[in-house]
C-alpha cells in the first residue's frame, strides 16, 4: 500500500507538470483573474445597494466578497506559493499547516484594514497611492520575504542532508537513530526534535511573509467604504474575502502535505529516507527562492 500511495502521488506530481508546460496553467491564471473583474464589479454595484438600504444587499456583498477571495487566490499568488511549497519541503501536519493558511489570509486582510484606515485618516492619502504603495513597496516587500525564507529551507536542508550522509558514512553498521556506541549519543533527529523545527517560529514567519501584502481588492473596498462613511462594512467585507482566499489556500495546503507523505509512503523503512527528505526540502527551497525572487526583482 504505501508504495501504491508514493506512485499515485508521483503520478500528479507528473500531471502537474504536464499542466505546466502544456500551458493550461495560464489558462487557469486569466480564469481567475476574469472571475476576480467580475466580481469586483459585483463589490462596487453591491456597495451601490448598500448605499440604496436594499435590505438584503449586504449578504450579497459580503458573498461576492467571499468569491474575489477564493478568485484572488486562484490567480498569481504568494500565498499559495508559501504555503505549498512549505508544506511540500517540511514534515509538518496538515492541520497546523491549515491554521496557518487561513491565520495568514486573515492577517492579510487585516493589514490592508491597517493601511487603509492610517492612509485616509492619518496620512491623508487617496487610492492610487495607497494601491502604489502596497504595488510599489509592499509587493517586494512580500516576495522577497519569501524568497528569504526559500533560501531558508534550503540552508536547512543542506546541514540535515551533510548530517545524514556522515551519519551514513560514518555509523553504516549502526541501527539508524540508535545511540551510537563509541560515542554515546544519537546522529539523527527524533520525532520531538523534528516537531521542534517546525514549531510556531516557522508558522510566525510564514505569516509574516504572507500577511505584508495587503489583497488589492480589499484596499478597493475598504477606500470606497471610507469614503461612503461605512467603513465597518468594508472591514467585514475584507474578512469575507480574506477567508475566500483561506478557502483556496488551506486546500493547498493539504494537498502539499499530504504528497509529500504519499511520495515518501514507500521509503519509510529505507535508510535512503534521512537522504531524500532534505534533497526534496533543498529542491522545493531552490524553487520557491527563484519563483519569488524573479517576482521581487518585477514588481521593483
Amino acid at each position: 500500500m504505501p508504495r501504491l500511495i508514493s506512485l499515485i502521488s508521483l503520478a500528479l506530481i507528473a500531471l502537474l507538470a504536464a499542466l505546466y508546460a502544456s500551458g493550461a496553467d495560464r489558462a487557469l491564471t486569466q480564469w481567475a483573474l476574469s472571475g476576480q473583474r467580475a466580481a469586483q464589479d459585483a463589490m462596487a454595484g453591491g456597495l451601490r445597494a448598500l448605499r440604496a438600504g436594499e435590505g438584503a444587499a449586504l449578504a450579497g456583498f459580503l458573498l461576492v466578497c467571499f468569491s474575489y477571495g477564493f478568485f484572488h487566490a486562484a490567480g498569481p499568488g504568494h500565498g499559495k506559493l508559501l504555503i505549498g511549497g512549505y508544506g511540500a519541503a517540511r514534515a509538518v501536519g496538515a492541520w497546523r499547516l491549515s491554521s496557518v493558511a487561513l491565520i495568514a489570509s486573515l492577517a492579510q486582510g487585516l493589514s490592508a484594514v491597517a493601511l487603509v484606515g492610517a492612509g485616509v485618516w492619518i496620512w491623508q492619502l487617496g487610492r492610487a497611492q495607497m494601491t502604489d504603495l502596497a504595488d510599489r513597496l509592499l509587493a517586494p516587500l512580500s516576495f522577497g520575504a519569501i524568497a528569504l525564507i526559500g533560501l531558508w529551507l534550503v540552508w536547512r536542508g543542506l546541514v540535515r542532508l551533510r548530517a545524514a550522509v556522515h551519519h551514513h558514512h560514518h555509523h553504516h553498521d549502526h541501527h539508524q537513530g540508535s545511540d551510537c556506541a563509541t560515542c554515546g549519543h544519537a546522529h539523527l533527529p527524533d520525532p520531538a526534535d523534528i516537531a521542534a523545527a517546525t514549531g510556531w517560529r516557522d508558522m510566525a514567519l510564514l505569516i509574516g511573509a504572507i500577511a505584508i501584502r495587503p489583497c488589492t481588492g480589499a484596499l478597493f473596498i475598504l477606500i470606497l467604504t471610507a469614503q461612503m462613511g461605512i467603513f465597518a462594512i468594508g472591514v467585514a467585507g475584507t474578512l469575507a474575502m480574506a477567508l475566500g482566499t483561506a478557502a483556496l489556500t488551506i486546500a493547498v495546503a493539504l494537498g502539499a502535505v499530504m504528497m509529500r507523505r504519499g511520495v515518501l509512503a514507500g521509503l519509510v523503512d529505507s535508510p535512503a529516507l534521512a537522504r531524500i527528505q532534505p534533497m526534496i526540502e533543498i529542491a522545493v527551497g531552490v524553487l520557491v527562492a527563484i519563483i519569488a525572487g524573479r517576482i521581487a526583482l518585477a514588481a521593483l
